[in-house]
Order: structure tokens, then C-alpha cells, then sequence
């Protein structure tokens, strides 16, 4: 009985224990429902980040914004075709260049004809290559207008053209004033047309002004058949007056110049300067080229025709946008007669009579008068023979020291 006892006690202890290993295993299967439950919210969490990349749609929004700058970039194109339309507007009209009644028609080896043209003589008072360019023109549609045939020539200097009229090289010339007078007496040269210009210096295209200083400023804007000699100098020389340049570098144009050398000179020795040893003087070669020369710094004052500055013809201020801020006119001279278009004495009078025509012709043409303008910046002729303007301009100096006569070296 007591052995049987024994295995019943051991069933119930066996049974005892797996019941209490039993609830021990409870507890381990329930540990892990909270980490089970801590992982969902991980997750929960993880879309709220997403939520900051939806942010990222308003950036590319606002990238049109940088995009609308680029859009300033049109009116740069838009303003590039102004100038191209200003250049437009001012190409020259061509030349009406039509044959006139009584042209001429000359026979092989006579005057005129394409083996024997006539030589039109210009002198170098301004850019040879405008005066080139211009005489050109103006000589091939003087040959359609007339007939003849015509051949230029520009002078390597005034007394060059003065000699090729003298030595019957050139038969017809544009000799400026003083040329005119050496000429004349040499010569005996015809004067047929002097040149007409506006008055003054010009402010825009087709105005005009005055120097305040200037007892002729009525008369700015008005054709006439003179001109001045304008002194100018650079703003910083503290030059004023002429009477200023005592001791200066200064810049004639040429010895046989007459507003560039021959009137100046005579000035300055009026004022008691002697242009060779008061002043240190040069000869710059050209009424533009004495500009540029002030301009430059080469010399402190200078002289010129009027208005060399601003002349449409020279048109320095192409090359020298400032010239006429750095550069300043601080006096004028005495009236000069005009330049303009001489013969050779004994001419053929239907020759002579013919290119008159032509000329004045095209001067009432507004591509004829672009053409003529271009080479000395000619408003108009003026029939006119010698004694009514170079005579009396003789006499004056004559009384003033110059005598023309002695002057006549060749």
C-alpha cells in the first residue's frame, strides 16, 4: 500500500509543476505584445515627414519667378534696330545726274573726251579720302550731265593744285580763298562760283547757332559767301583770349591756308605775338587735323575754319565723341570770302559754261547738293567773278601787312 502511494505522490507533484512551468510561459508570451504595439506608431510617425515633401511642389512654383528676369532681355534686341533705322533714314538720296540741253559731245583728243578729260583740282583742306570720295561723285555726274568727261585730283598741298592750274595739269579747281589770291596773281585764274554756307556752328542737323562773342551771331543760319577763322583750345589751358596763347604750343593748318595760317598770323602779330618766336607754332596739315591736334594734347590752342568742331562734312565728332566737351572756340576771326570753283584762264567758254550749269544744277537736287556738300560742306553757289569779293579782300590785306605779290614764290 505504501509502495503505491509513492508514484501517486509523484504524479501530483509532476502535475503541480507543469502547471506552475505553465504559468510561468504566460508571462513570456505576453512581452512581446508591447513591442509589438511600440512598432506601429513608429510607422505612423514616418508619414508625417512625407507630409514636409509635399512643401516641395511650391518650389518649382516659384521658379518661374527667376525665369521672368530672363524676360528683360528683349528690349535689349528691340532698341539694337533704332540705330540700324537711323542709318536708314540718313542714306543720301542719289543724284539726279540727268543730261542738260547743249551738252556737250567732244571728239577724240579734244578737251573733255575720254582720252583727254578735264582735270578738276581739289586742295587738302580736310580729309583727303572724304575729298576723294566726294570728288568722285560729283565728277561722274558732272560727265553724264555735260557730256565731258572729268578727272580729279586733290592736291598734296594748296600750292600743289594753285601749280597744277598754272602748269594746264588741272583745267578746273576748288582752291580755298588764299590759294585764290596766289592764283590770281600768278596765273590770272577765272573765278566762276564762290561757295555759300549756313552761318555759324551747327547745334543739330539744319540748326544753327552764334558765339556770343561774335559781332556777326545775326546772322546764324543765313547763306553768305563768307567765313571766320574759330580759335579753340582745350577746357584745362586757362586760354581765354588770343592774347592768352603768348608762350603756348599752338596749331596753324597750313602756311597758305587763309583762316588756318595767312588771316591768323597776321592777327596774332597785330596783338603784338610773333607767331615764330612767341608761340611755339606748327603746321598740323589740315584744318581737322589741327582740331584732333588740340584735342589730342599736341598743342594747347589751335585755329581752323568755323566750325570745324561741329562741321557735318568733317564730322569729328564720329572719331572724338567728346571732342567738343574737352575741346572749347574762345575767339573768331575777320570775314574771309568763301572758297569755290575757279578755271584756267582761256578756257573753252562752252566748256566753262556748261559745268556751271551742271554745278548750280546740282545744287537744286537734294542728292546733286548731298554730293558737293560732301566734299567741303558747300550750302549753295554764288555767281560772283573775282573782283567783288577777293579784290576787296586783298586791299584789306594789303593794308594789314600782307602783300599777296611777295608771297608769290614760284
Amino acid at each position: 500500500m505504501h509502495i503505491r502511494r509513492v508514484p501517486y505522490v509523484l504524479v501530483v507533484i509532476l502535475l503541480l509543476a507543469a502547471t506552475i512551468l505553465s504559468a510561468c510561459g504566460a508571462t513570456p508570451t505576453a512581452t512581446p505584445v508591447p513591442p509589438t504595439a511600440t512598432k506601429p506608431p513608429a510607422p505612423t510617425n514616418t508619414p508625417v515627414p512625407a507630409a514636409p515633401t509635399a512643401t516641395k511642389p511650391p518650389a518649382p512654383t516659384n521658379t518661374p519667378v527667376p525665369a521672368a528676369p530672363t524676360a528683360t532681355k528683349p528690349p535689349a534686341p528691340t532698341n539694337t534696330p533704332a540705330p540700324v533705322a537711323a542709318a536708314a533714314t540718313a542714306t543720301p538720296v542719289p543724284p539726279k545726274c540727268d543730261k542738260l540741253p547743249g551738252a556737250l559731245s567732244p571728239k577724240a583728243g579734244e578737251l573733255g573726251s575720254p582720252d583727254k578729260p578735264i582735270v578738276i583740282t581739289f586742295v587738302p583742306s580736310v580729309d583727303v579720302g572724304k575729298i576723294t570720295k566726294g570728288g568722285q561723285a560729283m565728277a561722274d555726274c558732272l560727265s553724264k550731265m555735260t557730256g565731258l568727261t572729268f578727272k580729279i585730283e586733290v592736291g598734296t598741298s594748296e600750292a600743289a593744285s594753285i601749280e597744277a592750274m598754272g602748269g594746264g595739269k588741272a583745267q578746273m579747281g576748288f582752291l580755298n580763298t588764299f590759294a585764290i589770291l596766289l592764283a590770281k596773281q600768278k596765273y590770272d585764274i577765272e573765278v566762276v562760283l564762290v561757295a555759300q554756307r549756313q552761318y555759324g556752328y551747327q547745334v543739330s542737323p539744319g540748326k544753327y547757332a552764334a558765339f556770343d562773342f561774335d559781332p556777326d551771331k545775326a546772322l546764324a543760319g543765313q547763306l553768305t559767301s563768307f567765313y571766320k577763322p574759330e580759335y579753340f583750345t582745350r577746357k584745362d589751358t586757362g586760354i581765354k583770349k588770343l592774347e592768352d596763347v603768348k608762350g603756348h604750343t599752338f596749331c596753324f593748318t597750313s602756311a597758305t591756308s587763309t583762316s588756318g595760317g595767312v588771316i591768323p598770323r597776321a592777327s596774332l602779330k597785330a596783338l603784338g605775338i610773333d607767331p615764330d618766336k612767341d608761340i611755339k607754332s606748327t603746321y598740323a596739315g589740315g584744318h581737322d587735323k589741327a582740331a584732333i591736334a588740340v584735342y589730342q594734347g599736341d598743342c594747347d590752342a589751335g585755329v581752323a575754319f568755323m566750325d570745324i568742331l561741329t562741321d557735318p562734312a568733317t564730322n569729328l565728332a564720329a572719331k572724338f565723341p567728346d571732342i567738343t566737351q574737352k575741346v572749347q572756340v574762345f575767339a573768331v576771326g575777320d570775314r574771309i570770302p568763301n572758297d569755290g570753283f575757279q578755271v584756267i584762264k582761256g578756257l573753252d567758254p562752252a566748256i566753262k559754261n556748261i559745268t556751271v550749269d551742271a554745278l548750280l544744277a546740282m545744287m537744286q537736287d537734294p542728292g546733286g547738293k548731298a554730293v558737293v556738300y560732301s566734299i567741303y560742306a558747300y550750302d549753295g553757289f554764288e555767281k560772283a567773278d573775282y573782283n567783288k569779293y577777293y579784290a576787296p579782300f586783298e586791299e584789306l590785306l594789303k593794308k594789314a601787312g600782307v602783300d599777296v605779290s611777295k608771297l608769290v614764290k614760284q
